[in-house]
């Protein structure tokens, strides 16, 4: 089967990509109701945009201050050596720890970027301390704590 770019989506996959984006909870009669098709197509276009890796999942989006997680911060590492091996040994060790919201592999300065959400600045530095200065390879971190969170959203089509 072909696998289809979202530019080639027609405007009833895109608009339902949108409608999931905003609330997963839809029912498909909700979703069919809003892109003007019955049930049965509409939900062959959900579990093909699903096939085709369009929609990876479904989940709740917690509210990370009400579950106990109000500090975000964003670590910049800069690792010692940049071998494959060693390149992969940090990233499975940092896929370890539940602080870790996010783990991005950059080019440029930084060779990855960490999004944590801890208790508290006291936890921030256990996770510092603790987890992740004891990876033998780690050289340097730079670390940005959020003050606001001024735009949060997921990746939505763009013409």
């Amino acid at each position: 089967m072909e696998i289809r770019s979202y530019t080639l989506l027609d405007k009833q996959d895109k608009h339902l990509l949108k409608l999931l984006q905003e609330n997963a909870k839809y029912t498909v009669q909700d979703l069919s109701d809003m892109i003007g098709l019955s049930k049965t197509p509409t939900f062959e276009r959900i579990r093909k945009l699903e096939k085709e890796g369009f929609i990876q999942g479904y989940r709740a989006q917690l509210d990370r201050e009400k579950m106990g997680f109000p500090l975000m911060a964003f670590c910049h590492v800069n690792l010692k050596e940049h071998s494959r091996p060693l390149l992969k040994k940090f990233e499975a060790q940092i896929a370890e720890h539940i602080e870790v919201l996010e783990c991005y592999h950059l080019a440029g300065v930084y060779d990855y970027l960490l999004k944590l959400a801890v208790r508290d600045m006291q936890e921030y530095q256990l996770f510092m301390m603790e987890k992740l200065a004891v990876m033998d390879n780690v050289g340097n971190v730079q670390t940005s704590f959020a003050l606001n969170t001024l735009v949060e959203r997921s990746i939505e089509g763009r013409e």
